[in-house]
């Protein structure tokens, strides 16, 4: 058994390709700072979801612009990608926002607020039994 599925290495491929490839030839002023943080591929090699992340932009219209510069950029990274790869048919690239780092982000910081909380919490706790020690 191979270690590897083929689909696997391919979406490896595409993803450090098209990294290079959105920042260097991508000349669209309105594309800002882009991270391809995944892709998958398609077992047929037919499409591939490329999932990206936009350094500092959270706004929805901010998003929905870049992946749409993104989507009309998509047969010429498509070209580009197929001088750089050697495979028979190049995949199809869907372009989709990837949530799960400002997810990500929310959750770490719902964890921080939360331990700073428990932190004063306690800390009260034992300013409350020091107080009640001195009384005795």
């Amino acid at each position: 058994m191979r270690e590897f599925k083929r689909t696997d290495r391919v979406a490896d491929q595409l993803q450090k390709e098209l990294a290079v490839l959105i920042q260097r030839e991508v000349k669209d002023p309105r594309l800002g700072m882009v991270t391809v943080s995944g892709v998958t591929v398609s077992r047929d090699l037919g499409y591939s979801d490329v999932y990206v992340t936009l350094l500092g932009e959270q706004e929805p219209e901010r998003i929905k612009e870049n992946l749409q510069v993104l989507k009309r950029a998509a047969g010429f990274l498509r070209s580009q990608i197929a001088k750089r790869i050697k495979l028979r048919h190049v995949p199809e690239l869907r372009f989709h926002f990837d949530e799960s780092v400002v997810r990500g982000q929310q959750l770490s910081s719902l964890i921080d607020e939360a331990v700073t909380t428990d932190r004063a919490r306690h800390h009260d706790d034992e300013d409350d039994a020091a107080a009640s020690e001195e009384t005795r």
